[in-house]
């Protein structure tokens, strides 16, 4: 098992992006290379530098790829914002998925701060 295989945050992280494939899937087709894209890459982002700084030999290494993932966590929830107002995203499933995306920075953060420590 990988190092990044054992963390809560990078298991809700991969959750997230099957959430956020499935609720781009019904976009209209002509955001197919720009707010779907941009979305789907800055979700998969976060899950990818958890792992990736995980993989890492040292503590500010991985709090680097944290930051990294908090950042994505950002512009995913930039984005979602304008997807909802576009309204290609029902209420309800825009709520869903802000919830979730918060739930991971706070993992993140308490992540992050847990590395500050040690």
């Amino acid at each position: 098992m990988r190092p990044h295989e054992k963390l809560d945050v990078w298991k809700k992280a991969i959750d997230f992006v099957v959430a956020i494939y499935r609720a781009t899937d019904s976009f209209p087709k002509e955001e197919k290379f720009g707010l779907t894209s941009q979305l789907r890459r800055a979700a998969v982002s976060i899950p990818a530098n958890i792992a990736e700084g995980a993989g890492r030999k040292s503590s500010k290494e991985f709090g680097h790829f944290l930051s990294n993932s908090q950042g994505s966590a950002s512009e995913v929830d930039t984005e979602l914002l304008i997807a909802n107002r576009l309204t290609y995203l029902h209420e309800t499933n825009y709520l869903s998925l802000r919830s979730a995306l918060d739930e991971i920075g706070r993992m993140l953060t308490g992540l992050s701060k847990s590395l500050d420590k040690g």
